[in-house]
């Protein structure tokens, strides 16, 4: 059995790999792949301020790979499973280790969505 890989235009490609390429953004999108996590819980994770969990989240979802939800006052972000290149992130994202001790750090010092 074959198994076929879509391809993605070489310039969409550049461009993701640019912007996996930073080591904060690339760990976000491993923590999105099973989390939804609002900017506070990035704030507290990364320990780096607000505006530049922003503006790394906005260069995300300027591309699609990532998504927003709000949910009362907070938004909520998540990796955008429908975006066209999601196969090709998921690979890259399988590639790399875990993030999930970052959450589980997060629950153990009461800040796992402390949007407040």
């Amino acid at each position: 059995m074959t198994v076929t890989t879509a391809l993605i235009d070489l310039d969409k490609a550049s461009t993701i790999l640019k912007l996996m390429g930073d080591k904060t953004r690339l760990s976000m999108l491993k923590l999105l792949q099973k989390n939804e996590c609002c900017v506070c819980e990035f704030v507290a994770i990364f320990n780096i301020s607000q505006s530049a969990i922003s503006q790394h989240l906005r260069k995300l979802k300027d591309v699609g790979l990532v998504k927003e939800t709000r949910k009362g006052q907070w938004i909520f972000y998540s990796l955008n499973t429908q975006q066209e290149s999601y196969e090709f992130i998921r690979n890259v994202l399988n590639s790399i280790p875990d993030q999930e001790q970052r959450i589980k750090e997060l629950e153990q010092q009461g800040l796992r969505i402390t949007c407040n």
